[in-house]
């Protein structure tokens, strides 16, 4: 789609370093230059007030990222394209069937009623919750890390969603603030909430996770 808009050698696009290396690939294999913007805490999306702050007379576009299920805020990031004359592409997740998505709602907010010592994630726009990501609060990644062998110990499968942000990585490393996505990617957690887990199932996941509230600094 970047080629095929004529965004090529010298352009550069503003894309999310919170997530996966594709997209900064896709944007050096079409010639340009990837520059990373911040993500919004919430949605772990591109924040529309980084973007333009990313953005120089040598950006022809931005590559927009839905996330965990939820969207970004499309109007003010196509606002901004308008604005600006830029090319807005949307890179969305894969879709699920309703009656699954509904079940993923379902223990999404039991998780969200009974979970403590952790953030739950927030469930407004339609979330989907392709990941339930909870954000695990104390001095960064040791605790998350610390959080989640604990977890695994206890039977709960678990993973870090993002490890490495994209612009800590030896081929897109960039000397840019982004704190957001700093603390995002030592915080985050995804916990289960496929539509094949049981009462009991949702019940473990959430007795091992309070019983492990004291390794946390501040509870939430």
């Amino acid at each position: 789609m970047l080629r095929a808009a004529g965004v090529g050698l010298g352009d550069e696009v503003v894309v999310p370093a919170f997530g996966n290396v594709e997209v900064a690939e896709a944007v050096a294999k079409a010639g340009a230059m990837p520059v990373f913007a911040d993500i919004d805490p919430v949605t772990y999306c591109l924040d529309a007030s980084s973007v333009e702050a990313a953005m120089t007379p040598r950006t022809a576009a931005v590559v927009v990222v839905h996330r965990f299920g939820r969207l970004a805020d499309l109007a003010r990031l196509h606002a901004l394209g308008a604005r600006h004359g830029l090319l807005v592409l949307e890179q969305g997740e894969s879709e699920a069937p309703y009656d699954e998505i509904a079940q993923r709602r379902e223990r999404a907010a039991y998780l969200r009623t009974k979970l403590r010592g952790v953030r739950t994630p927030d469930d407004g726009d339609g979330h989907t919750y392709q990941q339930y990501v909870v954000r695990v609060p104390g001095n960064g990644r040791p605790d998350r890390d610390a959080f989640a062998r604990a977890l695994r110990a206890k039977g709960v499968e678990c993973r870090v969603p993002v490890k490495t942000p994209v612009h800590r990585l030896p081929e897109f490393r960039r000397c840019v603030s982004l704190p957001e996505t700093e603390r995002a990617s030592d915080e985050t957690l995804a916990l289960p909430v496929d539509a094949t887990l049981t009462k009991r199932d949702m019940q473990r996941i959430v007795s091992a996770c309070n019983a492990l509230g004291g390794l946390l600094q501040p509870a939430f």
